[in-house]
């Protein structure tokens, strides 16, 4: 235990408290330890969900973000969340990207820890997206739904028989070096120098899937090396450095199996030959295997996709067993780059990895994804009464950002979906110029106004707010003074009991905090000393003033 800790133990011990060590972190049969620091001014202050008066706010939850291993420590982060926060939400470390492998292998054993341990002392989860176009299971999504191998027939391509080819100067490439067609052992031969480059053959379109066989036969009067190219790309031979090796006095044939470089086009195989001996070739022959993969049809990937949907969603609600009910269902949806005709922004897409409404479809994205999720979960254990699907976003406080969600919510409900909220992420900065400032309150006070206005359970997340001067430079948590904090603290309440005021009591699903303790940002309840001790700050005192209405 470090010093600070220890001593305020001592101090706890001696009376100097009057509230015990246990009042402030017991939570259900369990308390957490070690317990967040407490110093002058705020030492006197409760835990801060205990200030939320339930009676009038039945429904307001505050939540903390944290990743998977730092909750399973239960050290003091874990502490400060138990003890001041109704729940704990884990963002991308229980999302798909972070459990299934490319083989399909989905790894819960943290997620079955840190349930396990959430059981025991009555606490709450708030799930982590179960559907997005980021930190998905890509490589597994990619392995599914690659094209199906077929049969395929060996194909003849081009052949060259150089007795065909009249003695002298040689009519294909020579890249360095003078190739020729010379008469030796009774035949007309290409005859290719010492250190010479040249193509052997050419002539022919190359595909970069297929499998090419060239043959030849070569011979040399003394032992001889070169090296051979397909089509812009080195074939190794069984030789140093990839060399391909001849010996003396006998014609030997040569088998090269290849693919062509997938830049490359043309189709030829080229010779470097060595310093030494001239090298002779004849009958060059060329053959290949198509492409033995074909994609996959309409119905066969809507198949693979839906076999996804339907193993993620019933493993991982086979681990929850019912303990989670609350759950982004898709996170991110929309592209506020993609301006479709009637005005609204259109779900994102991809042509490079695979994103579920590309299959589904936009409009059958949500339908589909909470039929599947919501059957899992009832066949797990699970109370279907009380799970709670919501649309997590971020960017909502642009209006048309906020009203194409509404539509694309507006589509899925009409369709069955289940989306019951709305989680709308903030990305909030206080700044010290009045205007800039005055227009972040503006723009706060009509997101909420809009979300009030879908009749949906809304959360905010990513609550934290940063802080800049009148330059518009960031303060830093080490260097932000006392009366700067204190104006940040008075915006964190601003914006609670905003929610708190505009959301209606029964359409409140809670607030969650994006960092506990300062990063390089002064955004956290506490700030971390020299010790490595957290310490209450006045944005602490701000959410116990505004939780309590004051």
């Amino acid at each position: 235990m470090n010093t600070f800790l220890r001593n305020s133990f001592i101090l706890l011990a001696a009376g100097a408290l009057a509230v015990s060590c246990a009042d402030y972190n017991e939570t259900y049969d369990f308390t957490a330890q070690p317990d967040p620091s407490f110093v002058e001014p705020y030492k006197d202050l409760n835990p801060v969900k205990s200030y939320i008066n339930r009676d009038t706010y039945p429904n307001m939850t505050l939540g903390a973000l944290l990743k998977v291993a730092d909750f399973n420590k239960q050290e003091l982060a874990h502490a400060a969340t138990v003890t001041n926060f109704d729940n704990v939400t884990f963002g991308t470390t229980l999302m798909s990207g972070s459990i299934v492998n490319a083989k399909g292998v989905m790894n819960f054993l943290d997620m079955s820890d840190l349930l396990a341990h959430v059981q025991e002392i009555g606490y709450e989860v708030y799930g982590s997206p179960l559907f997005a176009n980021a930190n998905q299971a890509d490589d597994w999504l990619s392995t599914l739904t690659a094209p199906i191998e077929i049969p395929v027939d060996f194909v003849e391509g081009k052949s060259v028989n150089f007795n065909d080819e009249p003695i002298g100067a040689y009519s294909g490439t020579s890249e360095s070096g003078t190739a020729t067609i010379a008469k030796y052992d009774d035949q007309n031969t290409l005859r290719i120098p010492g250190r010479a480059k040249v193509r052997i053959i050419e002539g022919f379109e190359v595909d970069p899937l297929a499998r090419y066989t060239i043959t030849f036969y070569a011979k040399a009067d003394r032992d001889a090396s070169f090296y051979i190219y397909f089509s812009g790309k080195k074939v190794d031979g069984s030789g140093s450095d990839g060399k391909w090796n001849v010996k003396a006095g006998k014609w030997q044939k040569i088998v090269v199996e290849a693919q062509s470089d997938p830049e490359e086009s043309a189709g030829y195989l080229r010779i470097e030959n060595g310093p030494s001996p001239v090298l002779y070739i004849q009958k060059v022959e060329v053959g290949y295997y198509p492409d033995n993969h074909r994609p996959q049809t309409e119905q066969e990937m809507n198949d693979t996709i839906n076999y996804a949907i339907n193993t993620w969603c019933d493993k991982l609600m086979d681990i929850n067993q019912g303990r989670i009910n609350m759950f982004d269902l898709i996170d991110e949806p929309l592209d506020n780059k993609a301006e479709m005709e009637n005005g609204m922004y259109d779900l994102k897409h991809s042509t490079e990895k695979i994103f579920w409404q590309d299959v589904l479809g936009s409009e059958n994205y949500a339908p589909v994804v909470s039929r599947v999720a919501a059957d899992a979960f009832a066949n797990h254990e699970g109370n279907s009464s009380e799970l709670k699907f919501f649309i997590s976003e971020t960017g909502l406080e642009n209006q048309k950002a906020f009203e194409s969600l509404k539509y694309w919510i507006g589509i899925w409900d009409s369709k069955g979906a289940k989306i019951d909220g709305i989680n709308a992420k903030l990305n909030l900065v206080y700044s010290e110029d009045a205007e800039k400032q005055a227009a972040t309150v503006a723009l706060l006070d009509n997101l909420l106004t809009n979300l009030a206005s879908t009749g949906k359970l809304i959360r905010l997340s990513n609550f934290d707010i940063k802080y800049q001067n009148a330059e518009g430079t960031a303060v830093t948590a080490d260097k932000i003074t006392a009366d700067q904090r204190q104006k940040l603290a008075d915006f964190y309440g601003y914006v609670i009991k905003s929610y708190m005021n505009k959301i209606p009591h029964d359409k409140q699903a809670g607030m969650c905090k994006g960092n506990l303790a300062d990063t390089t940002d002064p955004v956290g309840l506490w700030s971390v000393n020299t010790k490595k001790d957290w310490v209450r700050t006045a944005t602490y005192k701000a959410f116990c003033d505004a939780l309590s209405g004051q």
